[in-house]
């Protein structure tokens, strides 16, 4: 399979009369569908992400070799001060991490963003770097659907599939599939009965917030096939005689938590009625506490360091040093990168080119300072910061582009624009589904700006 002969013969399709047809058509579709993160369309290319289906197979195998270690990170943090220490968790998450949810995943949804360089040539399989994990409430499967379906309708879609098989990659549907499962263990098992019972699901964040677009699309997918629901604010809920209500009276008995732990508590505490009725065990919620483990990003740090190697076996210590960057806390300390002793401060300081600084526990990019885009004061003074709250440091991985169409003031334009690959993860165990965000600057991420959205099928020659 030759992606770049797919892409080009895509392009060659691109007349002006069906570039501008299919822009329309992807207009007026996103605005009819409310496709939109905040206020901007979540798609403004006009071809959606290839990928063979070899290379979609090495992803998920990868992710298959990598998770086990993960789950052994997990499994560590609780039962080991030392390992738990490595992850800097705050008092409440010391607190939480081993209340009982009721079901055994302790990331049951999940998201994987990765810098993926595949061989467009032919079916070889490239090089991947895993760079951070969203254990907590990943974003998109919806959005990733409803993209799809556009792009599937476009005229240009209609034109390219007379030469190429294209297969969709769902996973919105694994998100209920998943909520259904956590819900039945949660009651006490997944006999017969348990599985008639469905729950009654609250849409749990913020109301202002840029991704509530997907909360509706969720929110009537879900009843849609027969499963009672309504998007709620943690402000506006209430607990009454054990039942977690809506201001209309709906009694939501799991939680599809969207909202982010830490926002979650820091803005009402733990015993703000929606958490209330989490740890009373009279409402499910999916994400568990126990998620934020593996969702710091010093969790790259643990797999990474050699002082752990000793929880991991021989196959998992391959694949985390094939697929995880070299990554640290940021502390004062004696380290290796690879092989050799180095104090890892001056380390630091002295090689701000080929490393990256990130908050432990942020989201849509933010604190993060790719040392090659600043000078050396900034990144030094960057490091002092970092020195005195909770952050890590990681390896410079490649970062992969790839030419995109886009359709304005009556021209098409075909220009590079660097991706992520980022797989939805399910029961932290396996990968269905992908993610795949565009950009024309440095830092790939929609919350802080990024160009563009776009669904990722499988491409192969008829």
């Amino acid at each position: 399979m030759n992606l770049t002969k797919a892409i080009e013969h895509y392009h060659s399709l691109l007349t002006p009369d069906i570039a501008a047809e299919s822009q329309a058509q992807m207009e007026e579709i996103q605005h009819k569908g409310g496709m939109f993160f905040g206020t901007r369309p979540l798609c403004s290319v006009l071809r959606p992400r290839f990928l063979s289906t070899a290379q979609y197979h090495f992803l998920q195998q990868a992710l298959a070799t990598m998770m086990p270690a993960f789950n052994k990170a997990t499994h560590a943090a609780l039962h080991h001060d030392a390992i738990r220490q490595q992850l800097r968790l705050v008092d409440w998450e010391e607190k939480l991490i081993h209340f009982d949810h009721g079901y055994a995943a302790a990331s049951p949804l999940g998201r994987m963003d990765e810098f993926y360089m595949p061989n467009m040539q032919d079916d070889s399989l490239g090089s991947l770097a895993m760079t951070e994990y969203n254990a907590e409430v990943p974003a998109a499967p919806a959005y990733n659907a409803l993209l799809t379906e556009m792009f599937s309708l476009m005229p240009i879609m209609r034109e390219f599939e007379k030469t190429y098989e294209v297969r969709p990659l769902h996973a919105r549907h694994h998100t209920l599939n998943v909520l259904q499962d956590c819900y039945n263990q949660w009651l006490g098992g997944s006999n017969a009965s348990n599985l008639a019972a469905k729950p009654r699901i609250g849409i749990l964040d913020w109301k202002e917030v840029p991704t509530y677009s997907e909360f509706v699309m969720f929110r009537d997918f879900f009843i849609q096939h027969g499963y009672e629901c309504e998007i709620c604010d943690p402000r506006e809920v209430t607990y009454e005689n054990g039942k977690l209500l809506t201001p209309s009276g709906f009694h939501i008995t799991l939680i599809y938590k969207r909202v982010l732990w830490s926002e979650w508590v820091e803005r009402g505490g733990l015993d703000q009625p929606s958490i209330q009725a989490v740890l009373d065990r009279n409402v499910c919620v999916v994400n568990p506490p126990r998620c934020k483990l593996m969702h710091k990003k010093a969790s790259f740090a643990v797999l990474s360091d050699e002082q752990n190697a000793h929880l991991f076996s021989a196959a998992e210590l391959r694949a985390i040093h094939s697929y995880i960057p070299w990554t640290r806390v940021v502390e004062e300390r004696r380290t290796q990168v690879m092989g050799k002793d180095i104090d890892l401060v001056p380390y630091i300081s002295a090689n701000k080119d080929q490393l990256v600084l990130k908050p432990n526990d942020d989201y849509g990019g933010k604190g993060v300072i790719l040392g090659w885009t600043v000078d050396q004061s900034t990144w030094d003074g960057m490091l002092q910061d970092y020195l005195k709250e909770p952050a890590i440091v990681q390896h410079r991985v490649p970062v992969p582009s790839e030419p995109y169409p886009s359709y304005a003031d009556g021209k098409l334009y075909v220009i590079d624009r660097m991706l992520d690959t980022d797989p939805y993860l399910f029961y932290g165990t396996h990968m269905s589904g992908c993610l795949t965000r565009l950009s024309t600057a440095a830092l790939l991420n929609v919350t802080s700006g990024g160009g563009s959205t776009v669904p990722t099928v499988i491409v192969e020659e008829r």
